[in-house]
């Protein structure tokens, strides 16, 4: 190994370690879907079962298997914890950086480093690789199928070629036919820009396609034959009712994507909608030389990335069902595009200047992230940024940073250090959250507390139910607790003992579902204040049963 490949590698690995990996116990498990994943992987690996996704000893049939697989890898090698959940998006994330580094290496040289960190900084990046979800995955193996096809499209080799269809074949294991549909219409939105439309059928190689379905479909054909309604449930209802219907109340405007992809894409968005639009005016002045579409390689994948950027936005832009991370196959188009355009300007003497303009506003976007990280506590206990003191401070300490940044990259060192002054501000940003608000994060978005809180004072395993309160807090507490929660809402009062969460003050409705169960007992527990939330024990049907609470607060009634 070069010292060269060794102080890439210690960088790298240094960065994806901190970005990724760092702190991931820190704040528990999130939204919806963190939780319901991490407890879908765990009842497989309770089950030994590879094929059927199970939620509360039930097929859950919404997702590809993929992530599940990994979280049973990791539950298998760490234990079932809320980090080892989360420990598969953030290897996914340190691979598809790995897979830029080299390919810049291969076959764009002397920038392959900062290609590598572009994506690896920005901030949808760094958010999906600290989340227990799929879509981690498919952008990973989105990003290096598609790398891998350009490698085959600019080479000629094969073995790329096959690695493009593997990587499709993961996808489709990953979150489903998304993956190849894309990958498509990436491939002829760009064969249809560069007037290389023989490329389409170039692409459809049989025996890569002998090697996408070896690998993709036999989990599939095998979870249909185990469940029937896996066809209605997976495509039917979670891919074409998602795309063409609101069926999960996901509605968004059309343009919703146009802001997520520039908050995602912080802190280079600035310079990444620099380098899309050039290389656009570009294409646009020259698309009538067919030298440029067949010999320009190096311009041609500046274009390529463009396609890839700007198509995915497209597609879920007509989707009628819309959430912030299925833009996420797109964010590393656009730090690739950005990577290869700093390539040409540091390499090509005639490369027009960067404007002041451009530099003051990268400086002030990358500094900005700075407030709302050192300010996060406010923002999650109060929901607003604070005034006085701590405002004033953190805008003065970003404002000092984007003054940095800006003098730096107007000096004659320029461009060459925009890789190193933009990381500063990520760094010291994603420090600034795991330091101040892991514990408000933990304590205002996480069932994690609350289920310490309720253990501690259980002297024996419970039933759990819930009443009105969120998703997020009944999967949480179904993950934590390794047990379902039964709603009350919609009639499922358990007969026996068992400990109710429901919002607070509620402690009237509580006793008046309960009572349709017969004579029932209804004792408040306690206040969780930060979710704004009550828990109660209720006594068996019949109202006999014993309740002994913690040595904190010893309680005892019986009839």
């Amino acid at each position: 190994m070069t010292t060269r490949t060794r102080t890439d590698v210690l960088l790298i690995g240094g960065f994806c370690a901190f970005l990724f990996f760092y702190g991931l116990s820190q704040f528990g498990l999130i939204g919806a879907d963190e939780p319901r994943y991490a407890q879908v992987a765990r009842e497989m690996l309770e089950r030994h079962d590879w094929i059927t996704p199970v939620l509360d000893g039930r097929p859950w049939l919404e997702k590809p298997p993929l992530y599940y697989w990994q979280a049973m890898l990791a539950y298998s090698l760490f234990g079932v914890t809320d980090w080892a959940a989360r420990i598969p998006s953030a290897v996914d994330a340190a691979l598809m950086v790995v897979t830029v580094y080299l390919f810049f290496r291969r076959f764009r040289q002397s920038l392959e480093v900062d290609a590598a960190l572009i994506p690896a900084s920005c901030a949808g990046v760094i958010g999906f690789a600290r989340a227990a979800s799929m879509d981690m995955a498919l952008a990973a193996v989105f990003t290096m199928g598609m790398l891998a096809w350009w490698a085959w499209r600019e080479s000629g080799s094969r073995g790329y070629l096959a690695l493009f269809y593997v990587a499709m074949a993961l996808g489709m294991l990953a979150k489903g036919p998304v993956a190849p549909l894309l990958a498509g219409a990436v491939i002829v939105g760009y064969a249809a820009t560069a007037r290389e439309f023989r490329l389409i059928p170039r692409t459809l190689w049989l025996p890569g396609i002998l090697l996408f379905a070896a690998i993709s479909l036999p989990w599939y054909f095998a979870v249909q034959m185990h469940n029937p309604e896996f066809f209605r449930v997976f495509i039917l209802e979670h891919n074409l009712g998602r795309f063409s219907s609101d069926l999960y109340h996901h509605r968004e405007p059309f343009w919703y994507y146009i802001p997520v992809t520039a908050l995602a894409l912080i802190p280079w968005t600035v310079f990444v909608f620099a380098a899309l639009i050039q290389t656009v005016r570009v294409w646009w002045l020259e698309r009538r030389s067919a030298a440029v579409a067949e010999s320009d390689l190096e311009f041609q994948f500046r274009v390529f990335a463009c396609c890839w950027l700007v198509v995915p936005v497209v597609f879920f832009s007509i989707s009628r069902s819309k959430l912030p991370g299925y833009i996420l196959p797109a964010i590393p188009a656009g730090a690739l595009l950005l990577a290869d355009y700093l390539r040409h300007q540091l390499k090509e003497e005639s490369a027009e200047p960067i404007s002041k303009w451009l530099v003051i506003l990268h400086a002030l976007l990358a500094a900005a992230t700075f407030v709302p990280a050192l300010l996060i506590a406010h923002l999650l206990v109060d929901h607003r940024l604070p005034g006085g003191k701590p405002l004033f401070l953190a805008l003065a300490a970003a404002f000092a940073l984007a003054a940095g940044i800006a003098r730096t990259l107007v000096s004659n060192l320029g461009l060459r250090m925009l890789r190193f002054v933009t990381l500063v501000p990520v760094i010291l940003s994603v420090g600034a959250v795991l330091k101040f608000g892991s514990t408000d994060l933990d304590r205002s978005l996480s069932a994690r507390p609350l289920f310490t809180e309720i253990s501690s004072m259980e002297t024996h395993r419970l039933a759990l139910a819930v009443f009105r309160v969120s998703r997020e807090l009944e999967y949480g507490l179904t993950f934590y607790r390794n047990q379902p929660a039964m709603r009350y809402e919609l009639g499922q009062i358990p007969t026996e003992e068992h400990l109710v969460v429901a919002p607070e003050n509620w402690q009237p409705e509580v006793t008046r579902e309960v009572a349709q169960k017969g004579a029932r007992r209804v004792s408040f527990l306690g206040h969780y204040a930060p979710q704004h939330v009550d828990y109660f024990w209720v006594s068996a049907a019949g109202g006999h049963g014993t309740l002994v609470l913690s040595p904190r607060k010893r309680l005892a009634t019986a009839d």
